[in-house]
């Protein structure tokens, strides 16, 4: 089996070989999904974000909260996004353009989507990896709102955020500060690769699997445990052929 880059690959590696600020979030999670949809219109997703942050532009009220308001009422009350509580694990909940083109998602699509219509109408929004469900920090003037896309994009209480660290985590579990940490772009998009490598393995499909861990290989070259998994991946795609 060629171990060459497609040209897919290619364009993901020159992405995320910027530095981090210059990684546009949306693009790099439609990227993600060009091994699954080889034709994929990257443009047309964009100007969809556009489209959306434009109506979400044309309802913002007064101050900060206003433009919350004018986020969440747009995402979930206007465009129907929502949290595919029914199908949790379908792999297309962590394709953004399937996110977009159905308006359901899991918590890291739905906040990649959120992240980006909300800094296009000029939030500062941060992912926050939190164990187990991927969350957005809303930052204003003084005040740092914790908002879960997931749930409708709303405003978590610290009994909130705690209840969701025991949920995952355990009974008692100290609410530790990295758990509200803002995650980089190239750290949002290895977690939505994780995220479609576990599905993948548990679905024993060893090329979509295969073409998961390359991304993970060029986003994480130094990873022993991912050059690993993905010598394995390869002797196993090479006896399917």
């Amino acid at each position: 089996m060629s171990t060459r880059p497609s040209a897919d690959q290619v364009l993901f590696a020159h992405l995320v070989g910027s530095s981090d600020a210059e990684i546009d979030l949306c693009t790099a999670a439609l990227l993600v999904a060009e091994f699954e949809y080889p034709e994929l219109n990257v443009a047309y997703y964009l100007s969809r974000i556009d489209e959306f942050a434009e109506a979400a532009r044309r309802r913002i009220g007064a101050g900060p909260h206003g433009q919350l308001r004018a986020l969440n009422e747009t995402l979930f009350g206007g465009l129907g996004f929502r949290g595919n509580f029914d199908d949790y694990y379908d792999p297309k909940n962590s394709f953004l353009n399937e996110v977009i083109d159905r308006r359901v998602g899991i918590p890291i699509t739905l906040s990649v989507l959120y992240i980006g219509v909300g800094r296009r109408i000029g939030m500062e929004l941060e992912g926050l990896s939190f164990p187990g469900h991927f969350l957005v920090r809303y930052i204003h003037d003084d005040a740092v709102l914790v908002l879960d896309p997931f749930h409708l994009g709303i405003s978590l209480s610290s009994d909130d955020i705690r209840a969701r660290a025991e949920k995952t985590l355990g009974q008692g579990t100290e609410l530790s500060p990295r758990f509200l940490e803002a995650a980089s772009a190239r750290q949002i998009i290895r977690r939505m690769l994780v995220n479609l490598s576990n599905i993948y393995r548990r679905e024993g499909d060893a090329i979509r699997h295969l073409a998961v861990v390359e991304r993970l290989a060029i986003l994480d070259p130094d990873n022993a445990n991912v050059r690993t998994e993905l010598e394995k991946l390869r002797r196993r795609a090479e006896a399917l052929n």
